[in-house]
């Protein structure tokens, strides 16, 4: 590039009260500030867009919930950057991260999507559950830094060209919405993942809304596969990780055979518990109680995915509206206003 692009910050919001304003925060003390911050309001109940209001944001309020796939379409129509900087309401971003993505970008005019990592440490420490979790997503994506085949897109910067060109999110998704629109981007650019774009950011701080946000997430994997698995692709989970953690739990009645029979799911549980070393050292941050304690969630975590990627699969079977749109019904842009 030869100016320094424009940059819109397009942040959508369902429900985020207790993090916008760190968020905007973040967004306001970057080192290259964005012509405009425009905050989408997905139907939230919690004040979520006063918080955006009185924070300076421009505030765009969908008339419905319509997920973070449509939030993000009305962001974009609505803004006027060269490059749009996508960052979820959950995430502060360091100062520098809006600077050095349009530095990626401006090296490598190929790139399509420069997205960045989660620190180690949680926008807002609500205890061990939010710890582990945030710790398992800085390990994978912290070891994936460099071209990737997965674009995420709670911290990414796109130019405004790659998305008229690649057409709107899938509105018919409200997650796995980032590995479809990947697929998107590896048909004519490159994807970057950087650990200059940095991010504090808030988790889910109790186990059964963990287990229960990974269960609805999980019943998309059919989709997911192709791109999580490509050779560069991002994959959260070891796959023999989650064998095992499946092994585990289905050969539990074993244990009523005697000792022998009690050995199987034991092994599974080591195999399970050695299958990501880079997790291990990241979960061991926290002392030795801790790691068995994580270990345990990240376990139940691994048997949420199995679940809900097996509902998932019975889903698709039995209802043809369930997945992702066509992507002759993505093309069509003159109405998003891009």
């Amino acid at each position: 590039m030869s100016r320094t692009p424009t940059v819109s910050v397009v942040i959508p919001v369902w429900n985020a009260a207790k993090t916008l304003r760190h968020c905007l925060d973040a967004v306001a003390a970057q080192t290259h500030p964005p012509v405009e911050v425009l905050v989408v309001d997905d139907g939230s109940t919690d004040g979520s867009a006063a918080v955006a209001a009185a924070a300076g944001a421009r505030v765009l309020v969908q008339p419905v919930n319509g997920g973070v796939s449509a939030a993000r379409n009305a962001g974009v129509a609505a803004s006027r950057g060269e490059v749009i900087f996508f960052v979820d309401s959950d995430v502060a971003l360091d100062p520098g991260a809006i600077a050095n993505a349009l530095a990626v970008l401006a090296a490598d005019p190929d790139c399509g999507c420069v997205h960045g990592v989660y620190a180690p440490e949680p926008l807002i420490d609500d205890g061990p559950v939010e710890r582990y979790r945030v710790l398992h997503l800085h390990s994978a994506l912290t070891r994936a830094v460099g071209p990737i085949d997965t674009a995420v897109f709670a911290l990414a910067a796109v130019p405004r060209a790659v998305l008229r060109d690649l057409g709107p999110f899938d509105e018919n998704l409200r997650s796995a919405e980032d590995d479809e629109y990947s697929e998107r981007l590896l048909t004519r650019y490159r994807i970057r993942l950087t650990d200059t774009v940095v991010g504090r950011h808030d988790e889910a701080d109790r186990l059964l809304p963990l287990l229960a946000e990974q269960y609805r997430r999980a019943q998309l994997l059919r989709w997911s596969l192709r791109n999580r698995y490509r050779r560069r692709g991002l994959a959260l989970n070891r796959t023999l990780g989650v064998l095992a953690a499946g092994l585990a739990v289905l050969t539990l009645p074993a244990a009523l055979l005697g000792p022998y029979g009690a050995g199987v799911p034991v092994l599974c549980l080591a195999v399970f518990a050695a299958a990501d070393p880079p997790l291990v050292v990241a979960l061991r941050r926290g002392g030795g109680a801790f790691l068995v304690r994580a270990l345990g969630i990240h376990l139940l975590v691994n048997v949420a995915l199995i679940t809900g990627a097996a509902v998932g699969l019975v889903r698709s079977l039995v209802d043809p509206s369930f997945g992702p749109s066509s992507r002759a019904a993505l093309r069509p842009l003159d109405s998003k206003g891009w």
